[in-house]
């Protein structure tokens, strides 16, 4: 199978930002034996940001828009030295992709990072994607890595999207404030929990949250992709996902229906353009007969 994973910066970093090394080694171990059972895997990562504010010596992390940038230039090439080094310690090279949403509402673009990333993954690479925050800015970014991992699993053709988290999946309720809510295990592609509204975003340290991962299980649904919401802590926990083991966490169910590519491509991925005469046909002639407006 081909298998994206992505983690975010709370399971990657401490609270001071400074990159946990045995987290991305026990990350690097599991996709090392995902491989050696013949499959294929692509790794997306938070984490620039925050190993950035550590690097520079940072007691509180920046708000402003300027030092974020900075500071994930700075944070980014040393969170490729960990993920390089722990996956040569199998025999596995890393290779750096940093994307932007123009990479997916571009056409052209889409198809030639479609193309990178097949032939990375051909050559035996293991691609480490993350959002090119050094340049991106408001206008142009998407602000975190769970739709972008969605975007990727469509864009390759995976066929499963683990999403690995702080917490240990999708539950009814805030449990931090709810004592009676209960994880849940499976969510079908017609299943009214997969409408549910979350709220919030994850840690401090991080851009993503609840809301965003159920935003892209549903991306990853209509793409015909499993995805699955796990803890990135918990042991064993990419081999079990990809495995479909019981209990590993909240498992969203691919659409029976699965779209055409290009129809998921202008449903998901691509710009509306501004003019009138482009944008009223494309959405008559695709959007409605996809029902994913």
């Amino acid at each position: 199978m081909r298998v994206v994973a992505k983690i975010g910066s709370s399971s990657l970093t401490d609270h001071r930002g400074v990159i946990d090394r045995a987290a991305i080694a026990t990350l690097c171990d599991e996709t090392a034996a995902l491989r050696q059972a013949g499959h294929e895997v692509l790794l997306v990562t938070s984490g620039a940001v925050s190993s950035g504010v550590a690097a520079l010596g940072l007691a509180v992390r920046p708000t402003d828009m300027p030092t974020l940038q900075a500071l994930a230039a700075a944070g980014q090439p040393r969170l490729m030295e960990v993920y390089a080094a722990e996956l040569n310690r199998h025999g596995l090279v890393a290779g750096q992709v940093l994307l932007v949403p123009h990479d997916f509402g571009n056409r052209r673009q889409y198809l030639h990072a479609r193309q990178t990333l097949t032939r990375l993954v051909e050559l035996g690479c293991v691609p480490i994607i993350n959002e090119n925050d050094a340049l991106a800015n408001d206008e142009i970014r998407y602000g975190d890595n769970d739709r972008i991992a969605a975007l990727v699993s469509h864009l390759v053709s995976a066929d499963v999207l683990v999403l690995l988290t702080d917490t240990p999946g999708l539950f009814t309720a805030d449990p931090r404030t709810d004592p009676s809510a209960t994880l849940v295990a499976d969510v079908r592609a017609d299943d009214p929990m997969l409408a549910v509204d979350t709220s919030g975003t994850g840690s401090t340290r991080g851009s993503g949250g609840m809301a965003s991962k159920l935003a892209a299980a549903r991306l990853a649904s209509w793409s015909g992709v499993r995805a699955v919401i796990a803890q990135a802590g918990r042991s064993g926990v990419l081999l079990d996902a990809v495995n479909g083991k019981a209990g590993v966490g909240t498992t969203f169910h691919p659409h029976d229906r699965k779209l055409a590519a290009r129809k998921l491509w202008i449903g998901f991925a691509s710009t509306v353009t501004t003019r009138p005469s482009d944008c009223i046909p494309i959405i008559s002639r695709y959007a409605a007969s996809a029902s994913i407006c």
